[in-house]
């Protein structure tokens, strides 16, 4: 933990010591000559359903030139992982710095408070130690598309305030064209593009409100946490997104014939393949995510505008994360519910004022680790044990030594996958490997087209990954 140094000025000369400057959340005056420091801002940006095709993280081709301006900001983790690829039970996780084993999340109607009822959520704990927290948006679990505008499963002892949009993306669900018509729009291959603006859209009222906090709040310490409904299907945005993407251009990701062997039952969310779906169709589905993804980019793009404007980005922590990845025919996969790497995987940027700018970390870390680092960099004791890890040493050093790897798991009816994620292997159990065990080595195979768990030179490797999948997963039954 940083310790606190009184009345030292935010401005840092050395970078060895950028992080002496959170002592006990205190930055440089709010104004000149006053005996008073100023606690240092949160802003945190949720995307729903975002994976990893963002240009800051290696997929030019979708256009996302704000997120990649925030990272420019910032420390991008390329290898950041959820701990159960679905809404409820990530966020439940993330927000209460409990893995879903201590949750008893799973699914995506009970609320974490039935089973940790005196649990201190992150904005809470902002919250409780004067800061103004509000919320716009997604942040807790909302049923997309069906709870737009409503509550959700929020959490009402998080929030000094919230606000809950709702848009044309709302009130023009039935336009939608649903691809998969047997699957609800929720978790369907569907999309529309809109005519009309930016702000007429869920997305682009909860952003205009989320600036009107910070125009208004712009004196005090706020948590202000910002959650996008967008890329989440039905994938609606304005058609101007839409046509920075020609359908001809649309590039599929790569396949393997007989891709499907060596993979265990079980670990098959998307049957059939492709629910079905010709290439053009699938086309047509990647198009529409890919509009959603530059649409919700150019939001985050306008709180970027209004930080720098309204003079708060000298001391606002940033922080943008998504809930899961995001299959998009992966092993003819789409959507989340899986353990490879595209479903697993998240983006993450964080951005400390006087930190380092435009770097990247390559270790695995998890969205567990959020809060512990928030808590660590603004000098709150959570006063309870958090699961994660500070990811500070990484935000002064991205290579800095670090041995902690990324747990994922899901529920596939009555079982349980359960991965571990190294810098170099992924390595999973279904049902404590009764149903199947995979391994992929993502320095040769980055793509996870063979599994090599019943390779005999694998043998060792096995073991071992064996042993630390279980030291991930104590609690479990």
């Amino acid at each position: 933990m940083v310790k606190y140094i009184s009345r030292l000025s935010h401005t840092l000369v050395v970078m060895g010591v950028i992080f002496s400057g959170y002592a006990g959340a205190q930055g440089s005056s709010s104004k000149k000559g006053s005996d008073k420091p100023k606690k240092y801002n949160v802003l945190f940006i949720a995307a729903d359903d975002l994976n990893n095709d963002i240009g800051a993280f290696g997929n030019t081709f979708v256009k996302t030139p704000n997120i990649d301006r925030l990272a420019r900001r910032g420390v991008r983790f390329d290898r950041a992982y959820t701990q159960f690829p679905l809404c409820s039970p990530s966020r439940s996780s993330l927000l209460t710095g409990q893995r879903p084993d201590v949750t008893g999340i799973y699914e995506l109607q009970t609320h974490f408070r039935q089973n940790l009822p005196d649990i201190v959520t992150l904005p809470q704990l902002f919250k409780n130690n004067s800061y103004y927290s509000a919320r716009v948006g997604k942040i807790f679990h909302y049923g997309v598309p069906g709870q737009i505008g409503t509550d959700g499963l929020d959490d009402a002892a998080s929030w000094n305030h919230k606000i809950n949009p709702k848009g044309r993306d709302k009130t023009e669900e039935p336009l939608v064209k649903n691809l998969t018509p047997k699957r609800p729009l929720g978790s369907a291959l569907a999309y529309l593009a809109t005519e009309g603006t930016d702000d007429e859209h869920t997305d682009g009222i909860i952003t205009n409100e989320a600036i009107k906090l910070l125009e208004e709040k712009k004196n005090d310490p706020f948590f202000l946490a910002v959650g996008f409904f967008r890329p989440h299907s039905p994938y609606v945005a304005p058609k101007k997104y839409f046509d920075q993407y020609p359908l001809d251009q649309i590039p599929l990701p790569k396949e393997v014939e007989n891709d499907l062997d060596d993979i265990p039952e079980a670990a098959i969310f998307t049957k059939p393949a492709h629910w079905g779906l010709s290439e053009p169709e699938r086309r047509e589905a990647l198009r529409a995510y890919y509009a959603t993804i530059s649409f919700m980019d150019a939001q985050v793009g306008k709180l970027l505008d209004a930080l720098d404007r309204l003079k708060l980005s000298d001391n606002t922590i940033i922080v943008f994360w998504s809930d899961h990845g995001y299959n998009v025919g992966q092993h003819g996969q789409w959507m989340k519910q899986s353990l490879f790497e595209n479903s697993a995987r998240v983006p993450l940027i964080i951005s400390v004022p006087g930190g380092l700018k435009g770097k990247a970390s390559g270790r695995t870390v998890e969205l567990l680790d959020i809060y512990p680092t928030l808590a660590e960099l603004t000098g709150l004791d959570p006063h309870q044990k958090l699961q994660g890890k500070s990811l500070t040493p990484l935000l002064k050093n991205p290579a800095a030594k670090w041995d902690k790897p990324a747990y994922t798991q899901v529920r596939r009816d009555k079982i349980f996958g359960r991965s571990v994620r190294t810098e170099r292997f992924r390595y999973t159990e279904w049902d404590e490997g009764r149903a199947g065990v995979e391994l992929y080595d993502h320095q040769l195979d980055p793509g996870e087209f063979k599994n090599l768990a019943k390779e005999n030179n694998q043998s060792k490797t096995v073991n071992e990954l064996a042993i630390l999948l279980k030291k991930g997963f104590p609690a479990h039954e």
